[in-house]
């Protein structure tokens, strides 16, 4: 079944709800409306080989979860699931009476410490992330084994791309052969040592991901001992492409306001960080999940860029350790009742069908 055919049949939908920045009460001027939801197989679906998790449109803004899926997601206490059974009456377009059932206060637990404090903890590393490919950017043209070469040079190290300049060699005369018991260590040699043949070279191009060894004479002696740092050459690489990916997939409006509040950071990120800290810490205290956001002006500072980074770290870490102490001390189970969930189940499909 499509998102068109799903919404030919509306009565398929048991549950259609405004999320997102709307729903929490985030949203600004040229904020997007998405839309979360639930709906049921037709049983003839249900029965047969065609089974289906997830519908959503071609923008990916809409999402609708089959009942089965629903129910799994929140006995595993996910937060989008969490929310979404919680949205507020005023965004909520459609709610069949099968889903009055299935109560938000039944399914939470200290799973909730780990999903939403967990997440929000994500979070945080793509804010780091971003934050390193802001004030640390990778130069487009990308960088070559040799620039990870160096040589053995008065009691320390030179980077080979200099010495092979001071000496007016080019890497393609060179050979290089292993030293024994050392690794990534060479011996390097120079074709004006040789009488007759050639060196292959240091590396065999500009596209290598590692050096190539020559065939040289038994008693010819080295001009120089060469290291490859191929560990940090192989660090290097993987950041690269996460740095070229990045690049490529960025959200420009997004990265662009990120620049312009000048903190270097992720804010609208941020702003989601502290708002699901905040639902876990809610969820501990009062044994419910705030969808619509009474500290709406707090985390739209963030958003505005109106605190430094190494401040709502520090912000960040406190918030934890206070949450994991409420977590503790509070009564919730440890995990919620899967029986519970999958007789519900069971019971709105019986119900669902039957009419």
């Amino acid at each position: 079944m499509t998102y068109e055919e799903l919404k030919q049949q509306k009565d398929l939908i048991l549950l259609d709800c405004i999320s997102g920045s709307t729903a929490y009460n985030l949203n600004i001027t040229g904020s997007d409306v998405d839309k979360k939801g639930v709906f049921i197989m037709p049983q003839k679906q249900l029965y047969g080989f065609e089974r289906q998790d997830q519908i959503a449109n071609v923008t990916n803004d809409e999402v609708y979860f089959e009942i089965g899926r629903f129910l799994e997601l929140l006995t595993k206490n996910n937060p989008n699931i969490l929310e979404l059974l919680s949205t507020s009456k005023e965004h909520v377009l459609h709610k069949h009476p099968l889903m009055e059932l299935i109560k938000p206060e039944d399914y939470l637990s200290k799973l909730c410490l780990d999903t939403f404090a967990g997440y929000a903890q994500t979070q945080i590393k793509k804010a780091r992330g971003l934050n390193k490919k802001i004030n640390k950017p990778l130069n487009a043209e990308r960088k070559s084994v040799l620039d990870f070469c160096f040589v053995v040079h008065n009691n320390g190290s030179v980077p080979l791309t200099e010495w092979l300049k001071e000496h007016g060699f080019n890497q393609e005369e060179c050979g290089l052969v292993s030293l024994d018991h050392f690794r990534n260590v060479y011996l390097l040699y120079h074709q004006k040592q040789l009488t007759e043949g050639r060196f292959k070279g240091i590396i065999s191009g500009p596209d290598a991901d590692d050096v190539q060894l020559s065939s040289v004479p038994k008693d010819l002696e080295h001009v120089a001992v060469m290291n490859f740092n191929k560990d940090s050459y192989s660090v290097y690489c993987r950041e690269y492409k996460e740095y070229r990916e990045w690049e490529y997939k960025r959200n420009e409006l997004r990265y662009w306001n990120t620049l312009s509040h000048g903190k270097s950071y992720d804010a609208k990120n941020m702003m989601h960080t502290f708002r699901l800290l905040n639902m876990a810490e809610e969820i501990a205290l009062y044994r419910q999940v705030i969808v619509k956001r009474e500290d709406r002006d707090f985390l739209l500072k963030i958003r505005n860029g109106e605190f430094e980074f190494d401040y709502l770290m520090q912000m960040v870490e406190d918030k934890m350790e206070r949450i994991k102490e409420v977590y503790e001390e509070c009564a919730l189970p440890d995990k919620p009742d899967i029986q519970i969930a999958e007789t519900i189940l069971v019971d709105i499909r019986e119900r669902f069908y039957a009419d």
